[in-house]
């Protein structure tokens, strides 16, 4: 009779066991698919009409003319070099629906020689030069082929 009871209490154990928890596979799956839909949905994001106030990016390296410098002393130049991905607030838009000219201010990359655009200099550029979102993607996939080709 001892032996029915072990029997029983071993594969009731065991039967509560598989039922109690759940495979670590399926919560795995379960957190990937929560961190990545928010990305999944900013890339399928139509981008809109280029706005004053948006951030929008610079489309690879741009020799772009500067409209005003912060001091108020214009560059014997006038124009300077904006770096690729380069961050700008746009000031104001003129016909952004047909190419139209941008005033932006940079925000990144400080660097401070020439022919590099200073921090908070106002440049004209066309809306060609600018795309309005990162492509979420490409930096991962980027970032990705730079770990792994060490």
């Amino acid at each position: 009779m001892r032996r029915v009871d072990q029997k029983m209490t071993t594969a009731s154990t065991n039967d509560e066991n598989n039922r109690a928890e759940p495979p670590l596979w399926s919560i795995g799956i379960a957190v990937i698919i929560i961190l990545l839909a928010p990305l999944v949905l900013y890339s399928w994001a139509p981008t809109g009409p280029i706005r004053e106030g948006d951030t929008v990016f610079s489309d690879g390296q741009q020799h772009v003319q500067i409209r005003h410098t912060e001091t108020g002393r214009e560059a014997t130049d006038n124009t300077c070099l904006l770096d690729p991905n380069s961050p700008l607030i746009v000031v104001h838009s003129f016909n952004p629906d047909t190419n139209g000219s941008i005033i932006a201010h940079v925000q990144g990359n400080p660097a401070t020689e020439w022919p590099f655009c200073p921090v908070h200099t106002e440049v004209l550029l066309k809306t060609h030069q600018v795309f309005q979102k990162p492509a979420v993607f490409g930096t991962v996939r980027e970032i990705l082929v730079g770990l792994f080709s060490r």
